[in-house]
């Protein structure tokens, strides 16, 4: 298992470009190369074995997942040879560069754990933030083929975070029917969401007129049924991405595990936040600026580390 010290602290930037996080872009070979070199330190997900072709492929045709498994694995043949690629850069000469072996340590075995699963209009981000004291560490694809390692201080943490949930720039917004503070109760999002997915007004108008004491607007206000049915029907017509952050405490004998889920509406995400009410199960719903994301986080992190 790599070793890294985190005793020491580490000394301060000389100049802008020694302080901002280091990033290497990494093929999936290479990337499990030099964690094999690195004391075959451990990555955080799981290489899937290619699906095995059937007997039936030939006369019904390719499957799906099929045919996204053979382009997976044309694509990862066609990449340049990783010993060859790693040398070329520096990152491998008899051993790892000890920056990157520091970095897939604290991957390895870190503290706190922070898994992303961001689905946007169809495509697909996943990263996984370790950190380990003052040393943090992401590893980020968006294909499974190219991966992104990183490595930084715990101060430039909140960034690396809103980067995973910002857009980008030729995404259109338009106004939201969902407010950008409101709570519900469980019980009417989840039923009241399925009613407005099968297109049953009339169910979710029933729906919401039996959970109605228990939403909420910015002031604590109830909604009237109008509004609680707009605002269930804006959250599953303008659905347009979701992402989940779990958090789990690595480092303890027994995980502790946190989730924070987001959704993306027309003009941007929103947070929903489960809680308990007496006997009452409510989700608070909040407009969440990318930027912001690492204050949403931190109250569960701190539940997670107590």
């Amino acid at each position: 298992m790599v070793t890294i010290d985190l005793t020491s602290p580490a000394p301060a930037p000389q100049d802008t470009l020694d302080g901002l996080p280091r990033r290497l872009s990494l093929t999936l070979a290479e990337l499990q190369l030099l964690a094999k070199r690195a004391g075959g330190a451990p990555l955080p997900f799981d290489v899937a074995a290619p699906v095995q072709a059937s007997g039936l492929a030939s006369r019904l045709g390719q499957t799906r997942l099929g045919a996204e498994d053979a382009a997976f694995q044309q694509a990862s043949a066609s990449s340049p040879d990783a010993e060859q690629s790693l040398r070329r850069r520096g990152l491998v000469s008899g051993s790892v560069n000890a920056s990157v072996a520091g970095a897939l340590g604290v991957l390895a075995a870190p503290d706190l754990a922070v898994d992303i699963d961001v689905s946007v209009a169809g495509d697909r981000a996943r990263a996984w933030h370790r950190r380990s004291g003052d040393a943090v560490v992401s590893l980020a694809t968006a294909d499974g083929l190219v991966h992104e390692l990183a490595w930084f201080g715990v101060d430039q943490w909140a960034d690396e975070l809103g980067r995973v949930l910002t857009l980008p720039t030729d995404h259109g917004t338009r106004p939201s029917g969902v407010p950008e503070q409101a709570t519900l109760p469980f019980e009417l999002l989840d039923a009241g969401s399925e009613a407005a997915r099968s297109g049953r007004s009339d169910l979710l108008t029933a729906i919401t007129a039996r959970h109605l004491p228990g939403t909420r607007d910015a002031d604590g206000a109830p909604l009237d049924s109008a509004t609680a049915s707009a605002l269930v029907s804006a959250l599953v017509t303008e659905t347009q991405g979701r992402a989940r952050l779990m958090v789990a405490r690595a480092s303890a004998p027994v995980t502790r595990v946190g989730v924070v889920s987001l959704v993306l509406l027309a003009d941007g995400w929103r947070i929903l936040a489960a809680r308990r009410d007496g006997d009452q199960h409510l989700v608070d719903i909040r407009a969440l600026q990318p930027s912001c994301l690492a204050s949403q986080l931190a109250p569960v992190i701190a539940e997670v580390q107590a």
